[in-house]
């Protein structure tokens, strides 16, 4: 009888084990699912790594005038920053170098192509204080409590899962860290880029705001885009 209860039992622990198993992957296959809009927004297709020489075109300065982007963010030497959606690195590199040897910059894309494209940059130019990280469309895979700064560029948009990975980047900042959204200005009809592809500050607003974040900055003087600040909510 002994025997019996006791193969009874392993039995149902057996299967409670595989309904939890079961559940879990549900779960997980269900997040995996790309959301088609959030807030009323349609989601862009992410930017394919075929892509990539749009980034690093010669007119890129001109038109976005970059070199004031990077100056907005007011990095320090020896921070620790993320770029999130770092694509083939054109802002990477340019984030290394003002950071220094003591800094650290954290590259994350979804597209092993892309981080390839980087780390033969980086090489180039002989950066060593740069980490490319493979994420994922739920995950940054960022260690937690780590970075002053994470910079989005025209990527945030793109989120299939917007509110997993605000999340995400939350618990990664540090106690003072802050978000820096770059977004080209739905407002204004004379930046030539599709609409699905610009975002306006109301949007924006409307969608960070639930997620934890309040705007703690606003810079106004790029050609094309908004830079906009977020840090936790207090």
């Amino acid at each position: 009888m002994a025997r019996r209860q006791q193969t009874i039992g392993q039995g149902l622990m057996l299967l409670n084990l595989l309904v939890g198993c079961a559940n879990a992957y549900a779960q997980e296959a269900a997040l995996a699912q790309p959301a088609k809009e959030y807030y009323g927004r349609e989601i862009a297709t992410t930017m394919h790594f075929l892509g990539a020489p749009w980034l690093v075109r010669e007119s890129r300065q001109r038109e976005e005038d970059c070199e004031k982007l990077l100056a907005a963010l007011n990095l320090k030497p020896g921070q620790t920053v993320c770029d999130l959606g770092c694509g083939n690195g054109f802002y990477t590199l340019k984030l290394a170098e003002l950071v220094g040897e003591e800094g650290r910059v954290v590259a994350v894309d979804i597209q092993p192509e892309m981080l390839g494209m980087l780390r033969a940059a980086a090489e180039a130019v002989g950066l060593e204080n740069i980490e490319p990280v493979l994420g994922t469309e739920v995950d940054p895979r960022l260690p937690a409590e780590t970075f002053d700064l994470v910079l989005l560029v025209d990527v945030y948009h793109e989120f299939s899962h917007p509110a997993e990975m605000l999340a995400a980047i939350r618990k990664s900042l540090k106690p003072n860290g802050r978000i820096a959204l770059a977004e080209f200005r739905e407002e204004d009809p004379d930046v030539p880029i599709k609409p699905l592809h610009k975002m306006s500050k109301e949007q924006i607003l409307r969608e960070y705001a639930p997620n934890g974040y309040r705007l703690v900055e606003e810079y106004d003087d790029l050609p094309w885009q908004h830079l906009m600040f977020f840090g936790e909510t207090e």
